[in-house]
């Protein structure tokens, strides 16, 4: 029944612009169009933060931060083996979806680092993405509080997903 969700309300879209006397095709290709002006808009901020993503990880630079940083996480109770996890899922989906999988195939998810891992993957944002993504194609250069509220979001669900993990499921 679900699967006929999606083509049942298009096709009601469709036949309710005929009926109001709206040229759908017409509107449709308009749609696409600006949809394309949008996409040209964003794509270099979208090209940058791949690039910046890809050049840090390459460079070694997450593996410096990650030990670095090692001693805050386990005080914060984020197993040492989450935190790369941590650290790209603000920045990169794709990049934290890589880092996720190989947590998983590494320490199972049924472990406490896969659980945790899990919980942290569905408690946080892609925060850069989604603000490059976002704000540019609407024109926005002044995040104001955007940024500092997303970041503070994320930290906590980065806590949480630990002390949740160890309070609900135990160790």
């Amino acid at each position: 029944m679900t699967g006929y969700a999606v083509p049942c309300l298009l096709v009601g879209f469709i036949l309710y612009g005929l009926y109001r006397g709206v040229p759908v095709f017409d509107c449709f290709v308009e749609g696409a169009g600006e949809n394309m002006k949008v996409i040209l808009k964003i794509l270099p901020s979208l090209v940058a933060l791949m690039t910046a993503v890809g050049m840090f990880k390459a460079s070694g630079g997450l593996d410096l931060l990650t030990a670095g940083l090692a001693p805050l996480a386990e005080l914060l109770g984020l197993p040492k083996q989450v935190l790369p996890l941590a650290l790209l899922r603000p920045i990169s989906g794709s990049g934290a979806m890589v880092i996720f999988q190989d947590i998983l195939q590494n320490f199972g998810p049924d472990g406490t680092i896969g659980r945790v891992a899990s919980v942290l993957m569905g408690s946080t944002e892609t925060t850069f993405y989604t603000l490059a993504l976002y704000y540019g194609a609407i024109g926005i250069k002044k995040t104001r509080h955007t940024l500092p509220s997303a970041l503070s979001a994320d930290m906590t669900g980065f806590v949480c997903s630990a002390l949740l993990v160890h309070l609900l499921l135990g160790r």
